[in-house]
């Protein structure tokens, strides 16, 4: 903090409005912290010497002549290895009891890694799912979203992959929580006994909204703490972007900024961006992987949080309600990794590709087939049989609620292909046939 006799203290505001107040001031920097009549702020435009600062627990109360403490830095996290295990506010202070961090204060929000010192992702992050493992393989490095209507339990999903995945810190980016979500978080990570490498920064449906803007910075400075000093692999939560979104939206409503798409900010795009690109695969071989979810209004993946998430991210993962075996599963015609080519076959088994595709094209002839049944066409004997792998398929591979192993998955998928076809009805090459097929 900066030292008390060199703090600029201002008693004249110019404007307030119910998230903002701006008054004439020199020498501030963008992001800088303030105090405001005793509430915390952050400086959100400069334009000349009129300074715009955003108050996170919002203007009530505030007068004009009220004492304006100008701080001198923007908002900090202290980084160190005593955050394992640990949960915070936006703000980087402890809410499980525990003690303050000790360690270097790092500023939140810089830049993210020079594209010159970046690798291409090579390494496998499995997560026990087989809707992702098989289907839409996880690198390390990537940015991906799950897309999800708001009663999908996609925060039941994500404490899921926390726990399943193979990495050294887990780190979880809660926005608008509600206080059940939150314990969920707690005690699911406790009772896997997964705390020594889960950290949390949370805010809660009882927090400001606005203070949401603080939590994926703040979870992102704390990954890269652990992945460039401490050459690990990161894995960052971060739940839900939209309500990220909606926070922005406030803020950018109240300066009286004309609203883009969807009452959308028109920066939306570079918002979300400057978050995602902190994704990263380090030549040290640590590395950060950034798996959010963005809810959806109705299923609406045109609205613009999820179309400006889409061109920013490398795929996404739809949740879906199986109707035929009453599963949530990870939908394998809508979801997509980009990057699964660079590990399938590499890093995982040589029929991995084969079967994926085998697999989606057999569920597909099976939705043909229900189309078929619903308009009163006759089926095939080879329709019938789709129909019955489809279930199968789903509640034994797609479901999110199933936790094995990658070559589990793939065997799983040869014992169906047998029970249900014949080799060539398949299409898979004959030497991986010779070799897997489970006669």
């Amino acid at each position: 903090m900066a030292n008390k006799a060199y703090q600029r203290i201002y008693t004249k505001l110019e404007g307030i409005t119910k998230a903002t107040v701006s008054l004439r001031a020199q020498g501030v920097s963008n992001d800088e912290l303030a105090v405001v009549g005793g509430k915390l702020a952050q400086v959100v435009r400069i334009k000349g010497d009129l300074v715009t600062l955003q108050i996170f627990s919002g203007t009530e109360g505030i007068p004009t002549n009220a004492e304006v403490t100008f701080l001198g830095e923007p908002p900090t996290v202290k980084v160190s290895d005593q955050l394992a295990g640990r949960f915070f506010d936006a703000y980087g202070h402890p809410i499980d009891g525990g003690p303050e961090i000790e360690g270097e204060a790092r500023p939140i929000g810089g830049p993210s890694v020079n594209p010159y010192k970046r690798r291409q992702p090579s390494q496998l992050i499995p997560t026990g799912i087989a809707g992702i493992d098989l289907n839409n393989t996880l690198v390390s490095g990537q940015k991906i979203p799950f897309f999800a209507d708001p009663d999908q339990p996609y925060n039941q999903v994500m404490a899921d992959v926390a726990m399943r995945a193979d990495v050294d810190k887990i780190i979880l980016g809660g926005m608008g929580l509600t206080n059940d979500d939150y314990l969920f978080f707690r005690q699911s990570f406790e009772a896997a006994g997964a705390l020594d490498k889960i950290i949390c920064f949370i805010n809660t449906t009882e927090n400001p909204p606005v203070e949401r803007l603080l939590v994926p910075d703040m979870a992102l400075t704390a990954a890269e703490y652990f992945a460039v000093e401490k050459d690990e692999k990161v894995l960052v939560l971060l739940t839900d972007m939209t309500l990220y979104a909606d926070a922005l939206s406030i803020v950018s409503n109240r300066m009286d900024q004309i609203p883009s798409k969807d009452s959308m900010p028109g920066s939306l795009y570079s918002d979300l961006a400057k978050i995602y690109e902190k994704a990263v695969q380090l030549p040290s071989g640590g590395s950060i992987t950034i798996i959010a979810v963005t809810t959806l209004n109705d299923g609406d993946i045109t609205h613009a949080i999820p179309d400006n998430t889409g061109y920013i991210t490398e795929g996404q993962l739809y949740l879906k309600a199986d109707t035929d075996t009453g599963k949530v599963i990870i939908d394998p015609f809508r979801s997509l990794s980009r990057l699964k080519q660079l590990v399938q076959g590499k890093k995982t088994r040589e029929d991995h590709s084969q079967v994926m595709n085998a697999s989606v094209r057999l569920y597909a002839d099976a939705q043909n087939a229900k189309t078929k049944l619903e308009n009163g066409f006759d089926l095939s004997d080879y329709d019938l049989r789709c129909l019955d792998y489809a279930k199968d398929y789903a509640r034994e591979l797609l479901a999110i609620d199933v936790n094995i192993g990658i070559e589990q998955m793939l065997d799983t998928a040869w014992t169906l292909f047998a029970k249900y076809f014949t080799p060539a009805e398949t299409g898979i090459r004959q030497a991986l046939v010779d070799k897997y097929w489970k006669a």
